[in-house]
């Protein structure tokens, strides 16, 4: 059994969805738990409020209540690859990410993750992740070292003020030279069927990419990908819309059947740059990652 070290935080939704306590909440909230679960980490002492104050099976609902909880997974799985700190100071801490490593806990994931890692190896036990990529996703994702300037490295990413670019190899599929060319995708990405698999929309945009290729091979063609908005999937769907689908995706196009993470073919998809001005200093700063994907 592996347990987090660290607390879940929920915050319970201003409009209640029909029941009387917390546990009642939570058994809902998370259908793949079971009430006997829930039941038992209360019992044990393992959610409790923002004080420390224990919620027990009559704590009843409030709305926007703050409740933490410790997650567990039977087995968790090891990923074989090491992340690298690319810079650290007082306030932000850079790492690269490998692929298959998530950044926080999450599904099967409660210690294999990429903050619980950097807590571990530098101590810093309030570090905290400032924005997400996808677990198969390599790359550079930026950490709040310091809780008191933290919110202002978190307005950058919601105001949109920090610039990502990616790096991505795809199937190209047929001869034509595509080096030099330039792509802008403009289109409305929700939600599909599963839940977890983002599809275009009619409707009003919400998602933009800029994308350019600037290599080749017979079937593959490595890109650069600059992404204006940050929606779920946002860089793998337009590469599809494209027809040039990122190589060793098992969403896009088709949905493979659920399987083992296979190593040896990660998604060739590498968050490669930030580039912001530090709120703190008010300097320019830009990260890069050294490493470059490659063209078989």
């Amino acid at each position: 059994m592996a347990i987090s070290e660290y607390a879940s935080k929920l915050s319970l939704p201003q409009i209640n969805p029909g029941v009387v306590t917390i546990l009642e909440y939570l058994v809902i909230k998370f259908p793949y738990i079971s009430a006997q679960i829930w039941q038992q980490r209360i019992i044990d002492g393992k959610v409790h409020f923002h004080d420390g104050t224990l919620i027990t099976a009559q704590s009843l609902f409030q709305p926007q209540q703050r409740v933490y909880y410790y997650r567990e997974v039977t087995n968790e799985p090891i990923i074989p690859f090491k992340e690298t700190i690319i810079f650290q100071d007082q306030h932000i801490l850079v790492a690269y990410k490998p692929h298959f490593l998530a950044v926080t806990p999450g599904g099967i994931y409660v210690n294999e993750c990429l903050q619980n890692r950097l807590r571990c190896s530098t101590g810093i036990k309030q570090l905290q992740a400032l924005h997400r990529l996808d677990r198969v996703t390599a790359g550079l994702v930026m950490f709040s070292v310091n809780p008191d300037s933290r919110n202002l490295y978190h307005h950058l990413f919601k105001t949109r003020q920090i610039h990502k670019s990616y790096q991505a190899i795809a199937q190209i599929g047929d001869s034509e030279c595509r080096v030099g060319q330039s792509w802008e995708v403009k289109n409305r990405i929700v939600p599909g069927e599963p839940r977890f698999r983002m599809q275009v929309s009619e409707g009003n945009v919400n998602s933009h990419s800029l994308i350019k290729c600037l290599q080749q091979s017979a079937q593959q063609g490595l890109f650069e990908l600059t992404p204006i908005t940050g929606k779920t999937h946002q860089l793998r769907v337009h590469m599809q819309t494209l027809n040039m689908p990122i190589l060793n995706d098992k969403y896009y196009p088709e949905l493979q059947p659920l399987s083992a993470d296979n190593y040896a073919a990660p998604l060739q998809l590498l968050a490669k740059q930030l580039k912001f001005i530090d709120p703190v200093t008010a300097q320019p700063r830009c990260f890069n990652y050294a490493g470059n994907l490659s063209l078989l």
